[in-house]
């Protein structure tokens, strides 16, 4: 390993940032926040790509020592950073996607009265995602896998006046909590078992025992426990609940929880725990089939979803499915890969329909849209190359990295093939139908989409901006080039992202982080022929998917309504998703509120809490009433009292001699 001083500047810069403007931001100017909030990321993207320009592979992994942390016995853990190919990856694409929401985000919330707090808790996020991904150990992994736990809940939670606002935060935070209990388990047994948490010294370690037959081992009980964890934080079944409600936050939180950062930090956990996995095939099973079911049952939920911002939500869980697939099978570069791509195109997606509500005063049904086309070209110019991308039409990046991930787990199960490309026409057909109902057609809108009493705290501030901003009532219009900016950059690089994969250089290049030899076992069990025939299988379901929403909603837009009509209670379910929250709360939410209602309000808190303060309260009474009756007035009781008293003085003086 090579040193490098300037590694602990880059989580730190923004740390600066989020302190600065914590605790200043009050009484400064917006522009003096904007500084503060943009200088510092911005400067870390800087440093990542000097760094990145810099880099040799011959000469990594890059570390720094920052400082001693945590000694028992043999037992020791430093608050020291890593960089490799893997965590080289995530570093540009946190940074640069992370910066680009900043910019976005100046303009989206510009006029909210939390303007400060929010570019504070914007840049602590970004402290806490930098301190995963270049974590040197599962510790200090762990430190930053809780700190975006928190920043998410602030950030969800961001318009915390509003009900459902709150409730999501909350939502977020407890699910994740389930999964990292996985996730802590899984490093006390890593801890007790190997006496390190450090990568290199207990990767070393595990490459020397030989992969497990059995599903009872250690490996794989560890990788079983680190893949709950990675289910919590990447919302995978069955802890995927919180994502779509996290929709609750402003647009620019759930592009950045949605696209390169939080919930992509599963899949890197996953992924830089490949030595685990690699010697665990049990549990290497287990993440390809979580990943390839939620793959699926999330697309299905997209296609009947009317807010804009939902369906991209269960897009979102749909893609991380895609990414675990591909770690499962053991194709952690094309999981990685898929990450990136994912990171421009959906973030792309997320920022577009963000300009899209902000152009339409707040709404975010899609019903309530159409035609956006006519009032909105940079936005729909923008949001229609991320729908390509991400359908996988050729050759754009998502084209690459989705054929990567079903050409590979072709080579080790169809089934998982079979179910990806499934998966791949319905995201084709969900994410076209958006851009028919949103920009197709003729608007559909008017003052009753304006109409901002039950709508959500993100729909009414953007309502607020543009009743103010002289736009008229009900009239659509483009965004600022304060948001167009990023859309622009976003969508050139899912343009020609993915050419970053062509001939596997991208496989090359994370060759030395991935010794995988479950990738070499793929490679030369498919042969070209059945590639080509897979990537034509794969590019033709996608041009179905567009050819069918076309049908269904720019020729025939009569005929959804009658289909959902006719499927009766099927529709119903998938509009409902399932109904896999009520079901949750049936079976966990309730019994848990009524348990502690039973036990801890009435048993614990009104029989225990309340009783001795209330008993002790009630003796002190009684007590002192009885003394009150010696308090008569009469000069004969008090006397008696008196020679009692001495009586009894006398007795004990008596006693104690005798003794």
């Amino acid at each position: 390993m090579t040193p490098n001083p300037y590694l602990w500047l880059i989580p730190v810069l923004p740390l600066a940032g989020a302190a600065i403007n914590g605790f200043f931001g009050r009484h400064s100017s917006k522009k003096a926040i904007t500084t503060i909030a943009l200088i510092f990321p911005g400067a870390a993207f800087l440093l990542a790509l000097f760094i990145a320009s810099r880099f040799s592979s011959a000469s990594a992994p890059y570390y720094y020592d920052l400082a001693q942390w945590i000694r028992s016995g043999s037992f020791h853990a430093d608050f020291s950073f890593y960089l490799d190919q893997l965590s080289l990856v995530m570093l540009l694409a946190v940074t640069g996607v992370g910066f680009l929401i900043h910019i976005y985000s100046v303009g989206y919330m510009w006029d909210d009265d939390g303007y400060y707090r929010f570019m504070s808790y914007l840049n602590l996020f970004m402290f806490f995602m930098l301190t995963l991904v270049l974590a040197k150990n599962y510790l200090l992994m762990f430190i930053g896998w809780e700190g975006v736990g928190l920043a998410s809940y602030l950030l969800i939670g961001f318009w915390f006046v509003k009900d459902s606002a709150a409730s999501a935060g909350k939502k977020a935070f407890i699910v994740n909590r389930i999964g990292d209990f996985g996730f802590l388990i899984a490093l006390f047994l890593l801890i007790k078992h190997f006496g390190t948490l450090d990568f290199t010294a207990l990767f070393s370690k595990i490459q020397s025992m030989s992969p497990e037959n059995a599903g009872v081992g250690l490996l794989t009980s560890i990788g079983l426990l680190l893949m709950v964890g990675a289910a919590g934080k990447s919302a995978q079944i069955p802890l995927y609940v919180w994502l779509p409600d996290a929709m609750e936050g402003p647009t620019p939180v759930s592009a950045l929880i949605h696209a390169a950062t939080m919930v992509t930090a599963g899949v890197y956990m996953v992924a830089r725990s490949h030595v685990i996995f690699e010697r665990a095939p049990t549990a290497m099973t287990v993440v390809a089939i979580i990943g390839t079911l939620t793959a699926l049952f999330a697309a299905t939920i997209g296609i009947a979803q009317t807010d804009i911002k939902k369906v991209l939500a269960y897009s979102t869980v749909s893609q991380l499915g895609y990414m675990f697939m591909a770690c499962g099978v053991g194709a952690f570069s094309a999981g990685i890969f898929h990450l990136m791509t994912h990171a421009f195109f959906k973030g792309l997606l997320f920022l577009a329909a963000g300009s899209v509500i902000h152009g339409v005063g707040g709404e975010q049904d899609m019903r309530k849209m159409g035609g956006l086309r006519t009032y909105m070209p940079w936005t729909f110019a923008t949001m229609g190359i991320a729908t390509l991308a991400i359908a996988g039409i050729p050759p754009l990046a998502g084209f690459w990295s989705k054929d990567e991930i079903l050409w590979r787990a072709f080579g080790v199960n169809w089934a998982y093939w079979l179910i990806g490309v499934v998966t791949a026409f319905i995201t084709s057909f969900y994410m076209f139908r958006l851009m028919y109902l949103t920009f197709g057609g003729e608007y559909r809108g008017g003052p009753a989409a304006h109409d901002v009493k039950h709508q959500s705290a993100d729909a009414r501030a953007m309502h607020d901006k543009a009743s103010h901003g002289g736009h008229g009532h009900g009239e659509p219009h483009e965004s600022p080039w304060v948001m167009l900016g990023p859309l622009v950059i976003l969508a050139l690089l899912s343009l020609i992202g993915g050419f970053v994969g062509y001939g596997n250089r991208f496989e090359h290049f994370l060759a030395t982080a991935f010794q995988s030899p479950a990738q070499e076992a793929v490679h030369e069990a498919t042969e070209n022929s059945v590639e080509y025939m897979l990537m034509g299988v794969s590019v033709s379901v996608a041009f179905l998917g567009w050819i069918l929403a076309y049908l269904l909603y720019s020729r025939r837009p009569e005929l959804p309504g009658r289909i959902a009509q006719s499927l009766g209670a099927l529709y119903r379910a998938v509009s409902n998703k399932y109904y896999v929250d009520e079901l949750y709360a049936l079976l966990f939410v309730q019994p848990v509120v009524e348990g502690s209602s039973a036990i801890l309000w009435k048993g614990v808190d009104q029989g225990v809490i309340d009783a001795t303060v209330n008993n002790t309260a009630d003796a002190a009474r009684h007590t002192s009433d009885n003394l009150r009756h010696m308090q008569s007035g009469n000069i004969r009781s008090y006397a008696g009292w008196v020679a009692a008293g001495g009586a009894i003085v006398i007795a004990y003086m008596i006693w104690m001699g005798v003794r």
